[in-house]
């Protein structure tokens, strides 16, 4: 009898390739002080300000290359920039957001992917995050709650485009990039 042994999905193979990278992102000093229940308007500012200089040229890089995509991706329905713009306002950040000034390579289309694996798994974290600041009374939620009640079928409808559309020559490619998406958000959260 010969058994064979099948090949993990791409989203199995992201989920154990990214788990440190992951856990990393999360050691931020807002992140902490959530947890800690000490987080407060001046820091969550910050962590939005900081998240803004990552997300916005990534959905410029990620409008650019739109033609790449079909409608399965709605990727109109994901850009989420310019709630973190609305939550600024909201918390009274007067400044102009700092823009991250090296981003992982985005010019692939599995490049993209790795960095749209990041952020798309980000707003399942965000409801999290927007339900904890709801408890401590501090606003600018919007760009955590994004997607309030689509955000699992979003994030399903995303893992299944990924699934269906990634090769084996485009697996690697998309993992590294999520792999360097992680540890440059990072780096930029606690700089």
């Amino acid at each position: 009898m010969l058994l064979t042994l099948e090949s993990p999905t791409l989203m199995q193979r992201l989920r154990a390739d990214t788990r440190p990278y992951h856990d990393a992102v999360e050691q931020n000093p807002f992140n902490q002080a959530l947890g800690a229940g000490t987080v407060t308007t001046a820091l969550t500012a910050r962590f939005l300000s900081r998240m803004y200089g990552f997300v916005q040229p990534y959905e410029t890089q990620l409008r650019e290359q739109a033609g790449q995509f079909g409608p399965a991706w709605q990727l109109d329905q994901r850009y989420r920039a310019h709630l973190i713009l609305e939550d600024l306002d909201q918390l009274g950040y007067l400044a102009a957001p700092p823009l991250c000034p090296a981003l992982p390579p985005l010019h692939t289309r599995p490049q993209l992917l790795g960095a749209m694996y990041v952020l798309e798994g980000s707003a399942l974290g965000g409801q999290v995050i927007a339900r904890q600041l709801a408890t401590a009374g501090i606003a600018g939620r919007t760009y955590f709650a994004g997607r309030a009640e689509r955000t699992g079928p979003m994030w399903k409808s995303f893992c299944q485009q990924l699934e269906a559309t990634a090769t084996d020559h485009t697996q690697a490619a998309i993992a590294a990039s999520a792999i360097h998406s992680f540890q440059t958000l990072t780096a930029w959260l606690n700089q």
